[in-house]
């Protein structure tokens, strides 16, 4: 430990000294100069010696603030803003905002409307001689001797940089957004007991508000530092230099050893995260990249949704919906929290509720952390009726595995829904707000009730009602008689002119075949086209050869009567799409079945990828990967039922004679036997495209799928297999190898030798693969979002490094 003190004292001795070589090589700001907004001769800004920082005015909103910001290919990126919650400068043609190192060293922002005087910054230790703009991207005020006496980097609002200490006591606050940055939302807080806490900014700062810290509560005299050559965010003990707890563990070596600027900042989502920009050839920082952040779930942010709302996950964004009685506060602005849409009654004596006027509305996997005014043991249904009765209980939580109800008084802050918790919330509504009323009935108004008391009157209704209910079944019944007639002289004609085969119109229910009708068409399963996962499948033809298709006899399946394959069957030929390989028929005959399958006449994905002389070019690759995200969107989301195929792999992926991509196996995992060992670890798929959940005993959803088609991606890319060993020991794992690449900006490693590449289309590839092989189930894209991404409709933000590949 005195070792790494001994190296970070080494560190703070550099940048010293590194900050006086700058200060005598670059342009020094002395007393007189001055920035200016309105003259068009002026400068607006002062640059750092290399030109990487710059301090003046920048544009915010339809004004301009005075910061800092750092230049970039994609744009400025603001690291400072002095007096943040001041309003915008407003220029016009009678006003003049100008800002100035005086005479007796103060930088000073004066408007000559109103005669408006801002001090930015002063020394209060000496006279200032200068001024200077560092590369470090700190804007420092020096005496005569040289010595610091102000320092931007001893006021912080939302970022620290490389080399930048946050102290003790010290925080960063969040922007408002990202066009404003004013006080936002959150803080992040160096304790004077040693503990880093991320909190909402209008909290008291209690462990119940926190929502990410390092647990260093140890009374200890700590400071946050960001080293400025490898991006190590670290707590460390001012009194003996040591480094007392590492936050993260820095960044890539190459990217150490190269040029880049480090930043920790927190988001205006409360995020907090370390960026790298590498400063490519032309000496402008490049796009940045995430090397760490927390928390690693948006919704765990407290405060990211306001009161009475509920956070829930959206892909990968947080989302903030209105808890069941409540509206908007602000329909453009929904982080701002939700209202009660209905005037709540008051309780009467002994707080039972008039519960006539008030109903119960129930949401699933709803957790918050206040602390219930009553809680006990008792049943859900209990639970619910105690919350509906009592007329102080506006929500319930009901623990089902405990079996514990907890009573609640509104406002609700923190909520948000977690699919991993077996809770159901009950909130009471009033009757009349759950049918888009304000105001329950008036017995006044109510219209009177008609009572009919005549016995003839009620035969006469009786035998009326009974005569069009006879009509309308034999109306009913002649109408099915001629519709069934109608639908068989239809089918017969069809039958004679499709030779009887039941294959030639697209719309045609599935043909039931015989064994011995595939056994004939297949030639006693003579030529083998392939052997997958749920066995071997075999050419054949029909109508004397005209129609090639393909039969996959079916192995081990689960122990199913002829009536479940049926339905099953008739499930999946229900499922239509251009991408998908077309189920025809089937056979099942004993404990024989057989699908059978158009054919297609270009083999698989496997073929093209590993075995073919040739490879596919970039745009073939490109529109392959667009066919077979639209394939799984399709089976997730767009047919009758939600469809998971859970073995997604190139050898599944068939090109038809057009080579076009179409998936197929989909909706036969549940057909397969538990035992199933051949081709698959776990309980479904396929070794090296097997989403981590399925190790973690955790439910499967349809991210499952997008994980596999992630891998499949990139083997796509680089027409190689996931796992080579006949390669470099770097490049064995090709996930981890691309993200190198992706990391280093060294993408053209990955193309085939030759090959012509949009390079824009490739980095999206592989950030949309990168995305789709996260860790976490909910970080991944739905397929309706990957499809977006990868026709260049939505942009694609640098994705993290998968948590598999950083452990």
């Amino acid at each position: 430990m005195a070792s790494i003190g001994i190296a970070i004292l080494f560190f703070s001795l550099h940048s010293l000294f590194e900050g006086a070589q700058q200060t005598s090589s670059s342009s020094n700001i002395y007393p007189g100069s001055s920035l200016s907004l309105s003259q068009e001769t002026s400068p607006r800004s002062w640059p750092s010696t290399s030109g990487l920082f710059e301090f003046g005015f920048y544009q915010q909103g339809s004004g301009f603030a005075v910061g800092i910001w750092l230049v970039g290919e994609d744009g400025e990126t603001t690291v400072w803003t002095a007096h943040r919650d001041d309003p915008p400068l407003v220029l016009s043609p009678d006003n003049t905002v100008e800002l100035q190192l005086s005479n007796d060293g103060i930088l000073v922002l004066t408007s000559e409307r109103g005669h408006e005087k801002l001090i930015i910054a002063s020394a209060t230790n000496g006279s200032v001689s200068f001024a200077s703009m560092l590369d470090s991207g700190n804007f420092v005020l020096y005496n005569e001797k040289h010595e610091v006496i102000w320092e931007s980097f001893n006021h912080p609002t939302d970022t620290i940089l490389g080399g930048q200490t946050l102290p003790v006591g010290g925080q960063l606050v969040s922007s408002l957004s990202d066009d404003d940055h004013s006080t936002g939302r959150f803080h992040l807080s160096m304790q004077t007991d040693g503990n880093l806490v991320l909190y909402p900014a209008n909290a008291d700062n209690t462990s119940a508000d926190a929502y990410w810290s390092t647990d260093t509560w140890q009374n200890l005299t700590l400071h946050l530092y960001l080293n400025s050559t490898g991006g190590l965010l670290t707590l460390i003990n001012t009194t003996s230099s040591e480094v007392y707890y590492v936050i993260n563990g820095g960044g890539d070596d190459d990217l150490a050893k190269s040029t880049t600027v480090y930043r920790a900042t927190i988001g205006v989502n409360g995020v907090l995260r370390v960026y790298s920009h590498m400063i490519g050839s032309s000496g402008i920082p490049q796009q940045p990249i995430i090397m760490w952040y927390k928390p690693d779930v948006p919704c765990d942010v407290k405060g990211v949704c306001g009161f009475d709302s509920y956070c829930q996950l959206n892909d990968i964004q947080a989302d903030c919906l209105c808890l069941p009685g409540y509206d908007y506060v602000d329909l453009n602005r929904r982080t701002m929290g939700c209202r009660r849409n209905y005037s709540k009654p008051e309780c009467a004596a002994g707080g039972k509720e008039n519960t006539s006027f008030s109903d119960i509305f129930t949401k699933e996997n709803l957790t918050w952390p206040a602390t219930p005014y009553v809680q006990t043991t008792m049943t859900m249904e209990q639970c619910n009726r105690s919350c509906l009765e009592d007329c102080n209980c506006e929500a319930a939580l009901f623990d089902m595995e405990i079996n514990t109800c907890m009573k609640h008084k509104p406002p609700f802050r923190y909520v948000r829904r977690d699919r991993g918790k077996s809770t159901i919330a009950f909130f009471k509504v009033s009757i009349e707000s759950r049918n888009n009323g304000s105001n329950p009935p008036s017995p006044l108004n109510a219209p009177p009730t008609v009572v009919i008391r005549s016995k003839k009157v009620i035969a006469q209704i009786l035998v009326l009602t009974l005569g069009l209910i006879i009509f309308s079944c034999v109306a009913l019944a002649i109408s099915g008689f001629y519709i069934f007639k109608i639908r068989v002289l239809r089918y017969k004609r069809l039958t004679e002119v499709n030779g009887n085969l039941g294959l030639a119109d697209e719309e045609l229910a599935l043909r039931v075949f015989s064994y011995n009708e595939m056994k004939r068409a297949t030639n006693g399963f003579k030529e083998e086209l392939g052997k997958g996962s749920f066995g071997a499948v075999y050419k054949g033809a029909l109508n004397k050869g005209k129609k090639l298709i393909a039969v996959k006899r079916l192995e081990k399946l689960v122990e199913e009567g002829e009536r479940e394959f049926r339905a099953e069957m008739q499930s999946i030929g229900r499922t239509h799409h251009k991408n998908l390989v077309r189920l025809l028929g089937y056979s099942a005959e004993g404990s024989k079945r057989l699908l059978v399958y158009e054919y297609m006449s270009n083999g698989s994905l496997a073929d093209l990828l590993f075995k073919a002389e040739w490879h596919p070019a970039w745009d073939e690759k490109v529109r392959i990967a667009v066919d077979v995200a639209r394939g799984l969107l399709y089976l997730h989301e767009e047919c009758n039922s939600p469809i998971i195929h859970c073995d997604i792999k190139p050898q599944n992926i068939l090109m038809d004679e057009f080579w076009n991509a179409k998936i197929s196996d989909f909706g036969l995992a549940k057909l397969l036997m538990p035992d199933q060992t051949r081709t698959f670890t776990g309980i479904r798929g396929t070794r090296g495209y097997l989403a981590p959940e399925w190790q973690k005993n955790t439910p499967i959803s349809v991210k499952a799928d997008v994980y596999s088609f992630g891998i499949v991606l990139l083997e796509l890319v680089c027409c190689r297999r996931n796992l080579d060993v006949t390669v470099r020991d770097e490049e064995i794992i090709l996930s981890t190898w691309v993200y190198k690449c992706f990391v280093s900006r060294e993408l053209h490693k990955l193309t085939v030798g030759g090959e012509e590449v949009n390079k824009k289309s490739l980095e999206n590839m592989v950030k949309v693969a990168l995305w789709c092989i996260q860790d976490e189930p909910a970080l991944r894209p739905s397929m309706k979002s990957v499809v977006l991404m990868l026709q260049g409709i939505t942009d694609i933000s640098s994705p993290p490094c998968p948590i598999t590949m950083s452990m």
